[in-house]
C-alpha cells in the first residue's frame, strides 16, 4: 500500500505565521484563509484543479503590506509540498498545461527535478503595479512561484501567452500551474521506483 502524502508545514516570525497541511492525493477541498482575499482564492484554485486538499492558516503584519504574508505563505506551501513528495517514487514527475481564462492563457511545464529553477515571463508591461482586488500586487504573482518553486525543489516554466485583464492573468497562471504540477505529482504505474536515471530526485 502507498504511503500517505501528506504533509504538515509551519513557520513562525515576527511578520507572519503560517500553518500548511496538504494532501497530494486529496480530490481538491480547500480550506484557505491568508488573510488575501485574492490570494485565498488563488491558492483555492490551485488546490482544485491539482486535486489537492489544502488547508492553509496565515496571518502577518498586513497593517504594514501584504507582501510578507504572501510570501511566507508560499514559502510554507512549498516546503510542504516537498515534504509530501517523500522520495518521489513512482510520479509522473513531468506536467504540462495550456490554461485559458476568456482572454488570457497562460502556459506551465513543471519538473519534480530536485533542482529549484523559475522561468518566468510574458505578463504585460505595468501588470506588476497592478492591485488586483485592490490588494494583492500582479508584482507578487512570479513571488509567489518563486518561493514555492524554491522551497518545493520543482523546475518550473511559466508563460503567459495572452491577456489583458490582471485578474485573469493571474487566475490562468494559478491554475496553469496547478494543472501541470496535478500532472507531475501524480502516481503513474507504469513507472518502476524513481523517474531519473540518477535513481534519486
Amino acid at each position: 500500500m502507498t504511503e500517505a502524502r501528506i504533509a504538515t508545514e509551519t513557520r513562525k516570525t515576527s511578520e507572519s505565521t503560517v500553518e500548511v497541511t496538504i494532501n497530494l492525493d486529496g480530490t481538491g477541498k480547500a480550506d484557505i484563509d491568508t488573510s488575501v482575499p485574492f490570494f485565498d482564492h488563488m491558492l483555492t484554485a490551485f488546490a482544485k484543479h491539482s486535486l489537492s486538499d489544502l488547508t492553509v492558516r496565515s496571518t502577518g503584519d498586513i497593517h504594514i503590506d501584504e507582501h510578507h504574508t504572501i510570501e511566507d505563505t508560499s514559502i510554507v506551501l512549498g516546503e510542504a509540498i516537498r515534504k509530501a513528495l517523500g522520495d518521489k517514487r513512482g510520479i509522473g514527475r513531468y506536467g504540462d498545461a495550456l490554461v485559458p481564462l476568456d482572454e488570457a492563457l497562460a502556459q506551465c511545464v513543471v519538473d519534480v527535478s530536485g533542482r529549484p529553477f523559475l522561468v518566468h515571463s510574458g505578463e504585460p508591461a505595468g501588470f506588476e503595479l497592478h492591485r488586483i482586488g485592490g490588494h494583492f500586487t500582479g508584482s507578487m504573482v512570479r513571488h509567489v512561484f518563486e518561493a514555492i518553486t524554491f522551497h518545493a525543489g520543482l523546475t518550473v516554466h511559466m508563460r503567459v501567452l495572452e491577456g489583458r485583464d490582471p485578474h485573469h492573468i493571474a487566475e490562468a497562471e494559478f491554475k496553469a500551474f496547478a494543472r501541470a504540477f496535478r500532472a507531475a505529482k501524480r502516481l503513474d504505474p507504469e513507472v518502476d521506483g524513481i523517474p531519473s536515471t540518477k535513481g534519486a530526485l
